[in-house]
C-alpha cells in the first residue's frame, strides 16, 4: 500500500536516558521506555517505498536530533517544506541555555501532495499528557486536517481509526521492508 500521509516520530537514542521534570519532583535520570535506533538505522529505513507519488511526511524531532532530522528527511528522499512547533505549555526541563519546552516536526513532501487547509499557526501550545516521548493524539488530528488519506503512523504506539501503523509497540497493519 502507498500513503499519501506519513507520520514518523523515531526511536531516537539518549543513551543517558531523559529527566523527569520539576513538575515530577527532583530531577532523576530514569532508561528509556523504547528500544532505541541508532541514526543509521532511522535513515537507512526505505519509508520511501511507502510514499505515494503526492505525499507529505511529518517527521518528529527533539532539540538534539533536529540537524539530523534533515539528512533523514533527505535519506527518506523526501523534500523539506516546513517546521512545525509543539510548545509543551507544561515544561520546564532544564537545557543548555532556556527550558527544553519544544519538540519540532519536519514536513517533507514527494510530488505535490494535495494541501486540505492551512494549520492556524506553526507553533501549536499544549501540554504533555502520557508517558516520554507520548505526542498528543490531536496533532494527529491537525495532520488529518491539513493532508489526505491514506495515513500511516511510524513508530506508532497504538492504533488509531483509519490509520494503518508500524511498530513495536503496535499491531502492526502496514509492513515496511527493511
Amino acid at each position: 500500500m502507498r500513503y499519501r500521509t506519513i507520520v514518523a516520530d523515531p526511536p531516537w537514542d539518549y543513551p543517558e536516558g531523559f529527566a523527569l521534570g520539576p513538575g515530577h519532583g527532583i530531577l532523576e535520570q530514569r532508561a528509556l521506555p523504547y528500544a532505541p535506533m541508532s541514526f543509521e538505522e532511522i535513515a537507512e529505513l526505505p519509508v520511501y517505498r511507502l510514499a505515494d507519488a503526492d505525499c507529505r511526511l511529518f517527521l518528529w524531532t527533539t532539540n538534539r536530533y533536529l540537524e539530523d532530522a534533515f539528512t533523514i528527511l533527505r535519506a527518506w528522499r523526501f523534500r523539506y517544506r516546513q517546521t512545525l512547533v509543539w510548545h509543551k505549555t507544561d515544561a520546564n526541563l532544564p537545557a543548555s541555555i532556556a527550558p527544553n519546552s519544544a519538540e519540532f516536526v519536519l514536513v517533507g513532501t514527494i510530488g505535490h501532495p494535495d494541501r486540505l487547509r492551512h494549520l492556524p499557526s506553526a507553533v501549536i501550545g499544549m501540554t504533555r499528557r502520557g508517558g516520554h516521548s507520548t505526542k498528543p493524539e490531536a496533532w494527529l488530528d491537525y495532520f488529518e486536517q491539513v493532508s489526505p488519506p491514506p495515513y500511516v503512523e511510524l513508530f506508532a504506539r497504538r492504533h488509531r481509526l483509519g490509520w494503518d501503523v508500524w511498530g513495536d509497540e503496535s499491531a502492526n497493519t502496514a509492513s515496511l521492508a527493511v
